[in-house]
């Protein structure tokens, strides 16, 4: 098919942002979908991409979404990275609220969207012989760390979301790829999990040599989709050199252990 399209949520920043960029620059459509319509306005002059302003955690957004998109024509790519943390307290300490919020759009949202844009992506499959569910998620889905209960458990079931949601595809040209970023210096992931701290969100990146940028994880994206319709990276875990797990990150410059000869 000439025409490929990729509908990409929490498009308006960060690695939402990044991925319609990877996306535009490989030849494709894409509909960049966010609640903010400055941001996305701007992101389309820039791209050349299409936007459409929902709320993913609200259902009455997200069937006016389905409905834009039914009449525009088939999806191929469906990238689900609208998520986010709040807070860093104890499972104890931590507030309830936020708690909900991160369950709302990180794996509510995630089934939502997904449940709904289905019969699309099977439409695009028809055409290009699969079509791709890529769902974000984090190594906070993987491996838990003092402080992240509430982010682990909404990570950890959007994980979970995504192994039930392979099996269930079985048998169908669709593939279901599980990216977890480790570590990503973005300009508002920290930010929003500090509750507008700048000071507090600057922390977590100081003196951490090289974090990944929100345009590594989109070129990863980018080229799980692209491969061969018969390959299917079904989990890819990324850090950066520094992290080795959500709790160890080394800080300074990266030396070599030991004599050199």
């Amino acid at each position: 098919m000439s025409e490929l399209r990729a509908v990409v949520t929490g498009a308006s920043s960060g690695i939402g942002a990044a991925t319609v960029r990877a996306f535009r620059e490989a030849g494709w459509d894409v509909v960049g979908v966010a609640r903010r319509e400055d941001r996305l306005r701007e992101l389309a002059e820039q791209t050349g991409a299409s936007v459409f302003v929902a709320d993913v955690t609200k259902q009455e957004d997200v069937d006016a979404l389905v409905a834009h998109l039914q009449a525009t024509g088939p999806v191929h790519a469906l990238v689900n990275n609208a998520g986010g943390a709040k807070g860093l307290e104890s499972v104890e300490a931590s507030s309830i609220d936020d708690w909900a919020w991160m369950l709302e759009v990180n794996v509510l949202a995630l089934k939502r969207v997904t449940s709904a844009l289905l019969p699309l992506l099977r439409r695009g499959a028809t055409g290009r012989g699969v079509a791709d569910i890529v769902n974000i998620t984090s190594i906070a889905g993987h491996v838990a760390y003092a402080g992240g209960g509430g982010y682990n458990a909404a990570k950890f079931a959007a994980h979970a979301l995504t192994e039930v949601l392979r099996l269930e595809l079985n048998g169908e040209p669709l593939r279901v790829v599980e990216v977890a970023p480790g570590m990503v210096k973005t300009e508002e992931f920290s930010l929003v999990r500090f509750g507008g701290d700048r000071e507090r969100a600057d922390a977590v990146y100081s003196q951490v040599p090289e974090p990944l940028v929100a345009e590594d994880i989109a070129a990863i994206i980018v080229d799980a989709v692209l491969k061969p319709r018969h390959v299917d990276l079904d989990l890819i875990v990324v850090k950066p050199v520094a992290q080795s797990a959500p709790y160890l990150v080394a800080k300074g410059e990266l030396r070599v252990r030991g004599d050199v000869d």
